[in-house]
This record gives C-alpha cells, sequence and structure tokens, in this order.
C-alpha cells in the first residue's frame, strides 16, 4: 500500500446512539487512530428491572486502546457525557469539551476519583486542536444547554462533522448563535460526511426558541394561588434560568430538591452561566417559614422516572417535600421516546393530590432539537459527499435519511447504520466494512456489565411468578433424610391458602429424592436438576406459573 493510500483510511462507526434513544457515542477512524465523539448514558428500559443507567459495550476502544487518542464532549447532557467516568475507568485518553461541560463532567470525576488520572481540556467554538495525529476544530452550535458544540474532524478525504445535539435557535437564551459561517466554509472545503441529529426529523417546520418558554412559564408563577414547583431536566440550564427569573418577578424564594439539580445549579452559577439573584435561594427545610404563593420548588424527575424527587413527592415518599393541594405543578420537557407511559403515572399521582399540573402545554415546553427545514439546512450549509443520521431511533434515521436526498444528496451515498456497523469512507465510495462489537452494559449499584441477560431473564421470572426455594438435608451414607424437605415461598404463593399444593409439592420432593438414591444417583447436580423438572410439571399443572425453583440440599 503506498504512503498516500495508507493517509485515506478513514471509517465511521457507532457504538451507541443508532435506533435507540440516548447512550450516543461515535467513533471516527483515521489511518490507525481513532477519535471518540460522546460518551453518553441511556435510561433503562421498563424491562431491565433494578438497572439504574445503560452504556455502551467499549471492548473494541479497550482492546485498541492505543488507537484511541481522545475523548470530545458536544455537550453537558447525560445522553452524551454521562458514561463518561465508566468509559475512562478502562481507557485512559485526554478528553475534550467547552467550560460548562468540562465543569458538569469533573463533579461526576470526582464521585468516581478519576479528576486526578484524567487530562481534562478545555475548548472553545473556533478552536483548533490537534489529537494525536488529526486535527478536530470546533463550532458553536445552539440547543437547551449553553456551551454546545459541533466538531469537524480534518481527514485527508475532507472533514467528517459531528452536529451534536442542535437547532437554528434565532432568539437563544444567551444571545450566542450557532456558527453559520463556519459550517458553510466546512461545505465549501468539502465536507466527506456528516453526523447529524435526526431526534426530530419526523417533524415538520423549524422548533420554536428556547425564549418561547419564557412568557409562559411566568404567567404560571403569577397566576399561581399557592406554590409552584418546576420539574425539568437537571441539566436544563435554560429552563432554570427562567423559571429563577420568573421567581423573582413574583417575590417567590426557591428551594431545589435533588442532588443532580443542585450540583447543575451550583456548577453553573460558579461559572457564569446562570445568574441567581442575591437571597432568592433558600434551603427546602426553610420553607415551612413562608407562605405559599412565596415559593418556588426546582427538581428534576420530568420524565417520570420512579425513583425522582418528583416522582416522591407526587406519592407522597419523599422525606424533604410533599405536594399539596393548591401547588401549581410545571413539567418543562418534552417525553423522551417510550417514557411518555411513566410521565402520565406522574401527572395522575399530581392531580389525586389536588395539585395543578401544566404539562402537555407548549407555552412551557420546546424541544432542543432541530425539525425538519433546520435539518436541511444544516445539509445545504455542509453539502456532504455521504450523510449517516444519527441520535435517534430507526424511524427517524430513515426520515433523516428521505431529507438529505431532498437537499440533493444521493441515495446511494446515505447510510443507515446500526450499532457497530463500520461505514469505510472513500471520495466517492462507501463501503459497510466488519462489524465492531456493540451492545448494552448495564450498571447496577456499583456493579458495571455484571447484570446480563440472564440475570435480567432472572429478575423478570422473579416479577413475574416468585421463587421457590426447597431445603433438604440428606445423609447419604445411610440413604436417608436428616430434615426437609422445607418449602418457602416468596412471590409465588401465600403460604397459608396454600398449603395442600405445598405439602403435596414436598411430598413429590420426597418421592424424587428417594428413587434417585435407590438408584445410587447422588450427584448434587443430578438431585437438584430432578427435584426441580419434578417441581416445575407439578405447579405448572396445578397454578399454570413456572416460580423460579431453587433446591438446596445439604448433606451430614
Amino acid at each position: 500500500m503506498s504512503k498516500q493510500e495508507n493517509t485515506s483510511k478513514v471509517r465511521v462507526f457507532a457504538l451507541g446512539g443508532l435506533g435507540e434513544t440516548g447512550k450516543n457515542m461515535y467513533v471516527v477512524e483515521v489511518n490507525d487512530e481513532m477519535i471518540v465523539l460522546d460518551a453518553g448514558q441511556m435510561i433503562p428500559e421498563d424491562d431491565m428491572l433494578g438497572v439504574d443507567i445503560v452504556i455502551a459495550d467499549i471492548s473494541y476502544l479497550v482492546q485498541n486502546q492505543e488507537r484511541v487518542k481522545g475523548i470530545i464532549l458536544s455537550h453537558g447532557h447525560a445522553e452524551h457525557c454521562g458514561a463518561l467516568p465508566y468509559v475512562l475507568k478502562k481507557l485512559q485518553v485526554p478528553v475534550y469539551g467547552t467550560k460548562l461541560t468540562m465543569g458538569l463532567i469533573e463533579d461526576d470525576l470526582k464521585t468516581h476519583h478519576l479528576l486526578k488520572k484524567t487530562e481534562i481540556k478545555i475548548v472553545s467554538p473556533g478552536d483548533r486542536v490537534k489529537i494525536g495525529n488529526v486535527k478536530a476544530e470546533f463550532f458553536r452550535v445552539s440547543h437547551s444547554i449553553p456551551d454546545c458544540i459541533g466538531v469537524a474532524i480534518d481527514t485527508p478525504q475532507g472533514y467528517v462533522v459531528y452536529t451534536g445535539d442542535f437547532k437554528f435557535d434565532q432568539t437563544p437564551a444567551d444571545r450566542k448563535f450557532a456558527d453559520t459561517g463556519r459550517m458553510t466554509e466546512y461545505g465549501k472545503k468539502g465536507v466527506l460526511c456528516l453526523l447529524s441529529d435526526s431526534t426530530n426529523a419526523e417533524l415538520p417546520g423549524t422548533t420554536p426558541s428556547e425564549k418561547v418558554t419564557e412568557p409562559g412559564i411566568k404567567a404560571v408563577f403569577r397566576e399561581a394561588l399557592g406554590r409552584v414547583i418546576v420539574s425539568t431536566p437537571s441539566s436544563n440550564v435554560y429552563r432554570i434560568q427562567q423559571a429563577m427569573d420568573a421567581a423573582r418577578e413574583t417575590n417567590r424564594k426557591v428551594a431545589v430538591v435533588g442532588e443532580a439539580m443542585k450540583k447543575v445549579i451550583n456548577i453553573s452559577k460558579r461559572l457564569g452561566y446562570l445568574r441567581v439573584p442575591k437571597n432568592l435561594m433558600i434551603n427546602v427545610d426553610e420553607l415551612a417559614n413562608h407562605k405559599g404563593e412565596k415559593i418556588a420548588v426546582l427538581t428534576a424527575g420530568s420524565q417520570g422516572e420512579p425513583t425522582s424527587a418528583l416522582h416522591r413527592m407526587a406519592k407522597g415518599t419523599d422525606r424533604q417535600l410533599s405536594i399539596m393541594p393548591k401547588d401549581t405543578v410545571i413539567i418543562s420537557a418534552i417525553p423522551t421516546p417510550g417514557k411518555e407511559k411513566s410521565i402520565g403515572r406522574v401527572v395522575d399521582f399530581l392531580y389525586k393530590v389536588g395539585a395543578e399540573v401544566v404539562h402537555s402545554d407548549k407555552d412551557v415546553n420546546v424541544s432542543g432539537h432541530a425539525s425538519q427545514e433546520e435539518l436541511m439546512l444544516m445539509l445545504n450549509l455542509m453539502k456532504p459527499r455521504h450523510f449517516v443520521p444519527v441520535q435517534g431511533e430507526f424511524r427517524m434515521q430513515i426520515a433523516h435519511g428521505n431529507l438529505a436526498q431532498t437537499t440533493g444528496v444521493h441515495p446511494e451515498r446515505v447510510h443507515l447504520l446500526q450499532n457497530g456497523e463500520v461505514l469505510q469512507l472513500e471520495e466517492k465510495n462507501a463501503t459497510k466494512s466488519t462489524k465492531v462489537p456493540a451492545g448494552n452494559v448495564l450498571v447496577d449499584g456499583l456493579g458495571i456489565g455484571d447484570v446480563g441477560n440472564i440475570v435480567l431473564r432472572d429478575r423478570r421470572l422473579l416479577s413475574k411468578d416468585g421463587i421457590l426455594v426447597v431445603v433438604v438435608t440428606l445423609n447419604k451414607k445411610a440413604n436417608t433424610f436428616v430434615s426437609g424437605p422445607d418449602i418457602i415461598s416468596r412471590g409465588f404463593v401465600y403460604v397459608r391458602e396454600s398449603e395442600e399444593l405445598l405439602d403435596e409439592a414436598k411430598q413429590k420432593v420426597t418421592e424424587t429424592l428417594r428413587e434417585c438414591m435407590n438408584d445410587n444417583v447422588n450427584e448434587w447436580s443430578s438431585l437438584k436438576s430432578n427435584v426441580r423438572d419434578v417441581l416445575s410439571r407439578y405447579l405448572f399443572d396445578q397454578t399454570k406459573r413456572r416460580p423460579m425453583i431453587l433446591p438446596i440440599i445439604m448433606e451430614v
């Protein structure tokens, strides 16, 4: 292979973020060097019982860690940077991000005892840096959190551009506009491949500005007869600012419930991204000293998460605060696909306790993602030779791919990838080459990846039909029972009302073990297997349920 051919090897693939909402993690490979774009987490699906968060499988990066030269974070939302601490436990590489993004992530790294070990590089829109032998440039985009950037990777064939989350906000809350001039420059110089946010690819028109929610939130604050509780994603700094401004104008004190929200407010205030008037904030335990109409509360839980402060407050189980009649609750967030049911459940709880709820009103909700007209504008500015719709469920990727074709991208150069599929890029052609490992790694407490499909299957089984524990002690030499069998039922049947069923089950266990001992079958695995088979058949015949059966056989 000639030197020129060697310098033009460009590959693009995703470890997360395709065909799903969250877990964004994309990799650009130039020659033998890899740059990782974002390291996000995902909210667990309802059937992932007990799981805290979901992150991408980074085994390919770990196997090739000497080739991974850096991680670039586009902004501070958890679905783009929440997995970083778990990634850095296995990959010690520099991390690049803007001031607010790195401010938010530093706190997480400190919690995981990684801050001192991590090389943090703060960048700004307009900066050009060299990561390994590859040059990367950053440009400003508008979103629902300050300090968002897109990334342009300079390759021998042209730029590979990743937009991150964006919309074209004509009245941004911080008056910092998306850098359309630089986007146009990339289009003129030559964009080899564009990776663009597909979240709202099915929505026609343009997405409203972050400013549109300001009058609506202020109106709710003015009209509320009691306390106002505002629930928004903890990292939505613009919405937090609007709530604080509304509280100041209506002479309300503001308390914060939830550690994540407190963390974001403190960091944003310290770094100058949040203006908090003096004496506006009070502690939650001071709320009793103020009348309801003089109080506002900020909290997270806008996606209806069962562990969130809003959910606990709605059910009356939060130790700091409960929702009361005359409270007005603003849920200011666009539902994540699949979370509509959870949000509906929380809204029901709120109505049951007598609260006024403002949740689907466009005056208090606005998306942070580009709709169809803006997506086409991005495509027209960039004029990519190849296009990969990223970030979103598969139907959104298809819708985005169709938009690309209407702007002139050839259908054969629109690439609908799945996580792990590698796109090898050449100036005119692109081919799907080998797949790399990609999947879900489940984080449960301190365990990372130790909850897999088998553990989840067991949890589902336990939640569905319960467990039956059979305890018996044998004397193998004398072929006699020393004690038992005893049966313990949890989540299967109520013991006091099912004595006949369980007595018969004990009898079946006794007969099975006697037959095994008479036939000189005395291996533990065989004894347990026979007990499990006999009980499973009997219990299904009697109850049409299949509890997990756990035989415990001891020997004296």
